[in-house]
């Protein structure tokens, strides 16, 4: 679809670059033509004509180029603490910009004779000491511009990160008193219990040792791969002793990454997520696979087998985990969705602080 030329200007600059820009053009075009054709600019329309037509394509590419050359100083010095820095390379490469477009301002103009414009230095220099001071004001125009936009965009990722902090805390509660999770454990250790005592006591250690890190999830922001890993391991026997062959966790992640962090029951979500979505019988059994990818990331696949009823809290439990995962590393995942399989895709912090195992 084309774009007018309004859109295609403020998909390329800002709202706030726009108006600075085409509240400077009636003060530069009335100043630059004056000093380039004399009282002849305001005397002759013709020339009031041209001199406009040419000043206006030549503001326009000094300004996109200028802004190009800004955005790519700030791209590579992106740091508040590095503000200096910026600025002086952002001077710097403005100001050599310049002198290369004050030379061809004077050569665009020479090009039309009846503006009388001749192309020397004794006319450059001028023009020259003109764009330093508006590249001057330009640059801090931007830079203030842009110190602004990232206090903005901090406050308002730290205010995400503060809501989405909270929304795991408070699921984090809700697992620790889901009172179905606890009920359906008793009744599976009160049928241990008459049958094997030995597998009874297995499953109390592994539902303490549940339990314990259920408390803990939210006191820590990181686990690492490998405690979030062992904590599944227990999670996932429990599961398997309610619903037997009918559930399949299948684990297989590289030692490279165990060391790793990722938020505590990121697995969990992703494994309840899974079961509150599908069907499962010992005929037809849910496969859920957890595994790593070479570049780095936790892989959680599962077999589609959707229940034909929707659960909208595991879902928001689900967009609940990939927010915060935007917030904490500016990548909030893939989830990918086939014909046979469901699968998510996070990526693993490389962190060397990530909390150890629960004590």
């Amino acid at each position: 679809m084309n774009q007018t030329p309004y859109r295609r200007l403020t998909s390329f600059f800002s709202p706030w670059e726009l108006w600075y820009h085409l509240l400077m053009m009636p003060v530069l075009f009335p100043i630059g033509n004056y000093y380039f054709v004399g009282p002849r600019y305001f005397n002759d329309w013709r020339l009031f004509l041209v001199g406009n037509t040419v000043i206006f394509g030549l503001y326009w590419f000094s300004v996109i180029t200028l802004t190009l050359a800004v955005r790519w100083v700030i791209r590579h010095y992106p740091d508040a603490q590095r503000a200096t820095r910026r600025t002086l390379v952002m001077l710097i490469v403005v100001g050599v910009l310049t002198v290369g477009l004050a030379t061809l301002d004077v050569f665009a103009y020479s090009l039309f004779p009846s503006l009388e414009v001749s192309f020397s230095w004794k006319v450059v220099r001028p023009i020259l000491v003109l764009g330093l001071i508006f590249d001057l004001c330009f640059c801090v125009a931007l830079t203030a511009f842009y110190t602004y936009n990232q206090w903005h965009r901090d406050q308002t990722e730290n205010e995400q990160l503060r809501q989405a902090t909270l929304q795991h805390q408070l699921d984090s509660l809700k697992m620790k008193i889901n009172p179905h999770f606890l009920f359906n454990s008793l009744n599976s250790l009160s049928s241990l219990i008459g049958e094997d005592q030995q597998l009874a006591e297995t499953f109390v250690d592994q539902l303490s040792k549940v339990y314990r890190y259920l408390l803990q999830a939210n006191t820590r922001d990181l686990v690492s791969l490998q405690t979030e890993l062992e904590f599944v391991a227990n999670y996932a026997d429990l599961l398997h002793t309610r619903y037997g062959p009918s559930l399949r966790i299948n684990q297989t992640t590289a030692i490279t990454f165990l060391e790793y962090a990722l938020p505590p029951l990121t697995i969990q979500i992703l494994i309840d997520n899974a079961i509150k979505h599908n069907t499962m019988s010992p005929d037809n059994p849910l496969s859920i696979d957890i595994s790593t990818t070479r570049n780095g990331r936790l892989l959680v696949r599962n077999t589609l087998q959707r229940k034909t009823v929707l659960m909208k809290v595991s879902q928001a439990k689900l967009a609940n985990l990939l927010a915060k995962y935007r917030l904490l590393s500016g990548d909030e995942g893939q989830v990918r969705e086939t014909e046979t399989h469901f699968e998510v895709s996070l990526p693993l912090l490389n962190s060397t602080t990530a909390p150890g195992k629960p004590s």
